[in-house]
């Protein structure tokens, strides 16, 4: 199979070569520098964590009133990763899980997009660990060459340095002695978002076994004739001077100008004095490009100019004077400009491809830096802008210039930088992709590559389909060495080579992992040529950054070396979790590598998610000070808090619009979740540790409970909200699985507050704290099983809040991060899930009235709940407890709360003194008004809104009684103003029917 990779390739720094080598010293001139190596090479042993004593918890009184998160999160996070929590089990027993994290740049700060990817990775990892899988998050980082050797050299200029006069070794050292202090800098900050990935694996893209694969791939590719140097046209950026890549470049609308002028038209025989084809019209952006033309173009459909195709242009201000063709291409858009095109193939990256459709020449205007070359005559030595401003005034002196217009013009950017990129054409080492692109997009059209959301399938094999070979070398010091030594025959071969310009290339060259092969190389091929003064020179390039994080799923593995222990057992990974936006730039690049060096897929799944903005859907920019620091956040609300608001906003693929308001309500959820725990804490309260540690086992008999056990042993709310767990836990597990992260966590959001804390709470209030201890002591058991598993369920969104009310409730092992995932598709007891929800339906109609007419709070009201049904009728009377509990009714006064299958006499005889809600077939609740309301009170308030009712009933009467208003306004108009008038004419009827009572029940 073809090496698909664009790697990446390393060598060793001066210093770190010398160390290496063995062999006596060859006559070879040495520049070569490169890797360090930043990572352990040992691997971890595994958690050290009891998962069997059972603990009997904190009490109450110790638990401050509110989640602390300041300092739980540290001390969590240091206890986890102290007892080697974050690194694989080798004892459990389920499918290896694997996520290799996309490495952050080493120069980079936490920004929301880092805690977008950080929690979601995170949250399948957990997931994964929680369900029994050896599970591996790899960290690490990427040495971002453009990045890093820009903040070295902006600390170069502050000494009054420059990265040329210290020298490429001095200058390494120098990077290296940066990332020493700074490197750790990001890893520290992904660490205060909770992510339990394995620090002790840590890799960076430098590292010595990293540059050990970068060296394989390469070598690999160019045996497999897919790496060559040619000649193309790259983004330049001229400050730093290099080649960067697409995803480097950023396009942005700018306020430019349109400059029009006249394009000489060379004279031909026959042409009269005052032909009117003397001149061209043309308009551009870019006058200053002129001198690089090879071309004007028309469409050739085009009746004002299509008689000028075949005829020559003069290149204004060239020296000496240079025609060029006018040529017809239905690429030119009539309608822009004048609709003339001038064609500058070596500066503008559409004439390139019109230039290599046409066969035009490609010349090159510009230096290395910007400045314009020896081409360009009197202009030579000028910025590219200001020879812009000079050539205009020029074309103004001469007459050649007809106008200038505002234009708004798309302008590239460097990304790292910020100055303006140059299209040049520019000898670069590049990498074969047509052949590479082939099992990449099979994989995807034959389903064994997913990429989730589905939308992005069309997107990723539209690319693969049109892709173009990738420029991977970059003229940078700090980097992985590209591993070609160019053969001279002698010293002074190679001073002649490297003199002016050049890089010390030649057209014989080697490619080797290392200087000592590549003089064995070189003098088996080229010795009896050369002979004993055969000279080598390393390629001053580096490779594009790009091309060592393409075999990241793999070398941070062990690879090239496919027997390392890690290697063998997590590759493929399982997931490749990151953004939508480097679809191309990284996921198939590490498809097609992996493919090319192992064989396999590097994974199975790409999740991508979107882009977190501010709550207006804008881009967070420096510009706008929109940006919100994710560490301010962790500060201000709690880790927890982030994590869930990231994690359930939005679904994959889509932009998450940030909302504080959001955030806030999740940070009153890690209070909830607190305030659950303190409730069942302060029910255990006068238990023995003794007992406390029966309850736990109690507990976890709860959950061994088959569908006929919940029925037979639980009373109602506990056989509903047992049912309802293991529904929560089989839906959860499968949004996790489907990777609907949102799903799963709104799921136990709404399960949690819902269910648990409102319904099944307030329910066993009764039962805790009635004189039956076997129901209290079976309440007990109940709340802390489905406490506990659902904090379980909880924990890969919320690790701390879950992990802190987790340890002070009575527990079984040592952390929630290691304990067993609830076990799915238990049974449940359905008939119970059905006869609760129609208690609450109960409970909410009396809620209602209580409403309707304001009860305080705190009063309890008489009820009557009719069920026609006796096997329902039975069941709601053991919860009248319950329902009372919930609804707030009178259960002191003897017969003021009842179930019964018969109405009330007295609502027969007196059916306006109850209030009446049928809340179900066959179940009604009747309510005695006299026992709801104060009757005094309610008259004068229904008194009040009858007389404001009548007012405004007699306003719009009399405007439907005005004729002219029935004459001059629209029909719609008119019987809009019906309609009101009926609504308010039935509210008012309905009032004074209820004041009608009201008065009765005053006079009784």
């Amino acid at each position: 199979m073809l090496a698909l990779r664009p790697a990446a390739l390393a060598t060793r720094t001066a210093r770190a070569a010398k160390a290496f080598r063995t062999a006596p010293r060859l006559p070879v001139t040495r520049h070569v520098l490169g890797v360090r190596c930043g990572a352990s090479s040992s691997t971890a042993a595994g958690p050290s964590v009891d998962k069997s004593t059972v603990v009997p918890g904190a009490n109450h009184a110790s638990l401050p009133k509110n989640f602390e998160h300041g300092d739980t999160e540290t001390r969590l996070y240091d206890w986890w990763e102290s007892r080697g929590c974050f690194q694989p089990d080798p004892n459990a027993t389920g499918d290896p899980f694997c996520i290799a994290m996309p490495p952050p740049n080493v120069t980079g700060a936490l920004h929301m997009g880092h805690a977008m990817f950080v929690t979601l990775q995170d949250v399948m990892a957990r997931v994964a660990r929680m369900r029994g899988r050896p599970t591996l998050w790899l960290p690490g980082s990427d040495h971002a060459g453009i990045a890093t050797q820009l903040v070295v050299e902006r600390a170069l200029e502050r000494e009054g340095l420059t990265r040329e006069g210290l020298g490429r070794e001095k200058f390494e050292e120098r990077t290296w002695a940066w990332k020493k202090e700074y490197g750790g800098r990001i890893s520290n900050q992904i660490k205060r978002l909770g992510a339990s990935c394995d620090w002790s694996r840590e890799r960076f893209t430098l590292d010595e076994g990293l540059s050990e694969a970068v060296l394989e791939a390469f070598i690999k590719l160019h045996d497999d004739g897919l790496i060559y140097k040619g000649t193309y046209m790259v983004n330049w950026a001229p400050k730093l001077q290099t080649a960067v890549s697409d995803l480097e470049v950023e396009y942005t609308d700018e306020p430019g100008v349109l400059y029009y002028f006249n394009y000489p038209v060379q004279r031909e025989d026959g042409d009269g004095e005052e032909s009117n084809d003397a001149f061209l019209p043309v308009a551009t952006s870019r006058p200053e490009t002129i001198l690089g033309d090879t071309a004007v173009a028309v469409n050739p459909h085009d009746e004002r100019f299509k008689h000028l195709i075949g005829k020559r242009c003069v290149v204004p201000f060239s020296d000496p004077p240079r025609s060029i063709p006018i040529i017809g291409d239905e690429y030119v858009d009539i309608d822009f400009g004048t609709g003339a095109l001038k064609v500058t193939p070596g500066h503008d990256p559409n004439d390139y491809e019109m230039g290599k459709r046409r066969d035009l020449a490609t010349i090159n205007i510009m230096n290395k830096d910007g400045s314009m070359n020896e081409k360009c005559g009197v202009y030579e030595g000028l910025d590219r802008f200001e020879c812009r401003t000079r050539i205009w005034q020029d074309m103004e002196a001469s007459g050649v210039a007809r106008k200038q217009i505002p234009y708004e013009t798309r302008v590239p950017r460097s990304q790292r930088g910020g100055e303006v990129i140059e299209p040049l054409v520019s000898e670069q080492w590049f990498c074969r992709m047509e052949t590479m692109a082939k099992p990449a997009l099979e994989a995807n059209a034959t389903g064994e590559l997913r990429i989730v959301p589905q939308r992005f399938e069309g997107i990723y094999r539209s690319w693969l389909s049109n892709i173009r070979d990738w420029c991977i070398s970059r003229q940078l010091w700090w980097g992985h060495r590209i591993p070609v030594y160019y053969v001279h025959a002698d010293a002074e071969a190679l001073k002649a080579a490297r003199s002016g310009a050049g890089k010390g290339s030649s057209s014989v060259y080697v490619v080797a992992k290392s200087e000592t092969e590549a003089y064995e190389k070189a003098k088996a091929a080229h010795g009896d040529t050369y002979g004993s003064s055969l000279t080598l020179y390393q390629e001053e390039d580096v490779l594009d950054t790009w091309f060592s994080s393409g075999l990241w799923p793999f070398s941070t593995l062990g690879w090239p070396n496919e027997e390392a222990e890690d290697f063998q057992k997590f590759f493929p990974t399982t997931v490749m979790e990151t953004g939508h936006d480097i679809l191309f730039f990284w996921v198939a690049r590490m498809v097609m590598l992996s493919y090319g060096m192992t064989g396999k897929l590097p994974f199975k799944t790409v999740f991508l998610h979107g882009l977190v903005k501010d709550e207006k859907g804008r881009k967070m920019s420096k510009s706008l000070g929109n940006v919100v620091d994710p560490l301010d956040v962790i500060n201000d609300q709690g880790c927890d808090a982030l994590r869930f608001t990231l994690a359930t906003g939005t679904a994959a693929g889509q932009d998450l619009n940030l909302n504080m308001d959001r955030l806030a309500s999740n940070r009153n959820f890690t209070n909830k979740i607190w305030n659950a725990g303190k409730f069942v804490l302060f029910s255990l309260e006068g238990m023995s540790d003794v007992e406390k540690l029966a309850l736990v086992r109690e507990a976890e008999a709860i959950g061994e409970l088959d569908k006929n056990g919940i029925e037979r042993e639980l009373p109602l709310p506990s056989a509903w909200i047992v049912s309802k767990l293991r529904q929560t836990a089989d839906h959860v597990t499968q949004a996790h699985d489907r990777h609907d992260f949102g799903e799963a966590g709104r799921s136990l959001y709404s399960f949690f507050y819902d269910d648990f804390a409102d319904w099944f709470i307030e329910s066993a209030k009764w039962r805790l704290y009635s004189d039956d201890e076997g129901e209290k002591q079976l309440t007990k058991a109940v709340a802390l099983h489905v406490l506990t598993q659902t904090l379980t369920l909880l924990h890969p969104f919320m690790p701390y809040v879950t992990e802190e009310v987790w340890r002070s409730l009575p527990h079984r092992g040592e952390t929630l991060m290691m304990c067993d995932w609830p076990e799915l598709g238990l049974g449940r007891d359905e008939k119970a899930v059905a006869e609760f929800e129609l208690a609450q339906q109960i409970v909410r109609a009396i809620r209602n009235a209580r409403a309707e007419y304001a009860v305080e709070p705190a009063t309890r009201i008489p009820g009557v709940v009719v069920v026609s049904d006796e096997t329902t009728k039975e069941t709601l009377q053991k919860e009248l407890n319950t329902i009372a509990s919930l609804a707030r009714l009178d259960m002191e006064t003897e017969g003021a709360c009842l179930i019964t299958a018969t109405v009330p006499q007295d609502a027969i005889a007196h059916p306006a003194s109850y209030v009446l809600t049928v809340v179900a077939e066959g179940v009604s609740v009747y309510l005695p008004l006299a026992g709801i309301v104060d009757p005094v009170k309610e008259s004068g308030r229904l008194q009040k809104q009858s007389g404001k009712l009548e007012k405004e009933i007699a306003s719009l009467a009399g405007r439907l009684g005005s004729p002219k208003f029935i004459e001059k306004a629209p029909a719609d108009v008119v019987a809009k103003s019906q309609g009101e008038l009926d609504e308010l004419n039935e509210r008012l009827k309905s009032v004074t029917e209820r004041l009608e009572t009201m008065k009765a029940l005053a006079k009784a």
